[in-house]
């Protein structure tokens, strides 16, 4: 398995057990320049009761952390869904060079849908964006997750 494929692995395997855990999944995994795993996260909102601690959230907190640094120049973030507003505005803020992400997300989205926070004025660093990794897999399980919820 090549870098690029594992580490979205990875973050698939973070959305999988943020969805045996009841949480909506989507994972996140923060690699290094040097191809190192950081940190990784699958959403915690309900469990961390915090509507912030989206697996980007997360991830880039853990990242941060275990580096001593508020920014993360160089670094790349695979996650499962398309980030969210407040997730984008967060990547921008760490400096993520690089963001990798399964599916998109038409709704609740901020990078190619909503308000595409990277193309603001207001956005200090747009990181190269990279859509579509492993779209079917991510989409199936936020698909099955969220007809548990309706039956």
């Amino acid at each position: 398995m090549t870098g690029f494929t594992s580490h979205m692995e990875l973050a698939l395997q973070e959305a999988r057990a943020a969805a045996a855990r009841g949480e909506v999944p989507v994972g996140a995994v923060v690699v290094s320049a040097e191809g190192q795993v950081l940190a990784k996260a699958g959403n915690r909102t309900r469990q961390d009761h915090d509507p912030s601690a989206h697996a980007e959230m997360l991830a880039i907190r853990a990242a941060c952390a275990q580096l001593g640094t508020e920014r993360l120049p160089g670094c790349d973030l695979y996650v499962t869904l398309e980030p969210c507003p407040m997730c984008a505005s967060v990547i921008s803020q760490a400096r993520i060079a690089r963001v990798y992400f399964g599916a998109s997300d038409p709704k609740s989205g901020g990078v190619l849908h909503g308000p595409r926070i990277f193309s603001h004025p207001q956005s200090h660093h747009v990181p190269e964006v990279y859509d579509g990794i492993a779209a079917d897999e991510a989409a199936t399980l936020l698909k099955d997750f969220f007809a548990t919820k309706r039956d």
